[in-house]
């Protein structure tokens, strides 16, 4: 049984920086393509950012690029997301999930949710 737990969710100032994490537990997560979402109340859910098996291979939403790192942490078993330069528009709930699909872009299967980590930014 896999778990995923993201945390490093807070209340920080326009321009500030945030650092998420998503621990798993039960299966190692160097296994799956890991992505990350987020959803702010009244929208839809998004993509954020992307990570492929080996870390070789990252994908980011126009909104997010430049600004948003998402890497492994394979000792600890942890994918996190580098978020600079926050905006009020990056307030949202962010969840991680993983994927045992093959095709790294397609956005469209996901095996595993965590319970999601509350960033607020404020201007």
């Amino acid at each position: 049984q896999v778990q995923l737990v993201e945390s490093g969710g807070g209340l920080v100032q326009a321009g500030g920086a945030l650092r998420l994490s998503c621990a798993a537990s039960g299966r190692t997560l160097s296994n799956y393509i890991v992505d990350w979402f987020r959803q702010a109340p009244g929208k839809e859910r998004e993509f954020v950012a992307g990570v492929n098996r080996s870390g070789s291979r990252t994908a980011y939403a126009d909104s997010v690029k430049g600004r948003f790192t998402i890497s492994r942490d394979n000792a600890m078993n942890t994918v996190n997301l580098q978020m600079n330069s926050l905006k009020p528009e990056d307030t949202a709930v962010y969840y991680c999930a993983v994927s045992d699909r093959v095709i790294f872009t397609a956005r469209n299967t996901y095996d595993y949710w965590g319970q999601g980590t509350q960033v607020t930014v404020s201007s």
